[in-house]
């Protein structure tokens, strides 16, 4: 396999860009992870996951190299002071920015999650929607995620009406061929473990026909 694209690195603490397909850390398929990856690639180095994306998702993901490092990227996460965006790529038009707002509740069963209204216990998961480049069929959207809740994006997308391309358990038309779908994590802000600075770490999108088409117009409009 190619190796792995490493965007940022700093001391204990690196930024690799994970492609669709593969799994952040080993599960029950056996098949090649993200972390087992990097391991092969620096020499049998040991990594810590601070945080993941779903199988189907690219983009940057943190990986720290001690666990103290990691220790201070998971506090992080709980404070939610990590700020995360990402690119999606729907079907139809969306032709505002506005806020998705409501109650993420998982079925464990289907691996999937709903959203729900809330009985008022249940915490409300907010996204950040902002349409960038409209194509035929499609949109491109910035979407900004308060929260970390399961399959959030996935989900909350899907509910309004906007399924991501190729994302059939939550309402696309047809998956692709290699089950990907057309969400991307594009960049990631969090504290440098070291230093004390904010670091913002950008991810570019996958090199495919639609993912070029509709950022060109991004580049277009801009």
């Amino acid at each position: 396999m190619v190796p792995l694209r490493i965007l940022w690195s700093q001391d204990d603490l690196l930024a690799v860009w994970k492609p669709s397909g593969i799994p952040v850390q080993p599960d029950p398929t056996g098949d090649a992870d993200l972390l087992s990856l990097l391991q092969a690639q620096f020499n049998g180095q040991r990594f810590f996951v601070t945080h993941r994306l779903d199988r189907p998702v690219s983009g940057v993901v943190l990986v720290a190299r001690s666990s103290k490092a990691a220790e201070h990227l998971n506090e992080q996460f709980r404070q939610r002071t990590v700020r995360k965006v990402y690119w999606a790529i729907v079907e139809g038009e969306v032709v505002a920015s506005t806020t998705l707002e409501g109650s993420i509740q998982r079925d464990g069963r289907a691996h999937k999650a709903r959203v729900v209204r809330s009985d008022g216990t249940m915490a409300k998961a907010r996204l950040s929607v902002e349409p960038i480049a409209k194509g035929d069929r499609y949109t491109l959207l910035n979407v900004v995620p308060e929260g970390g809740a399961f399959h959030q994006i996935r989900a909350q997308l899907g509910a309004a009406g906007w399924p991501i391309k190729g994302d059939v358990k939550y309402g696309a038309r047809r998956g692709e061929k290699d089950r990907s779908i057309a969400l991307h994590a594009r960049s990631i802000a969090f504290i440098s473990p070291s230093t004390g600075e904010v670091v913002v770490v950008d991810a570019p999108a996958p090199e495919a026909s639609l993912w070029n088409a509709l950022q060109a117009l991004v580049t277009d409009q801009g």
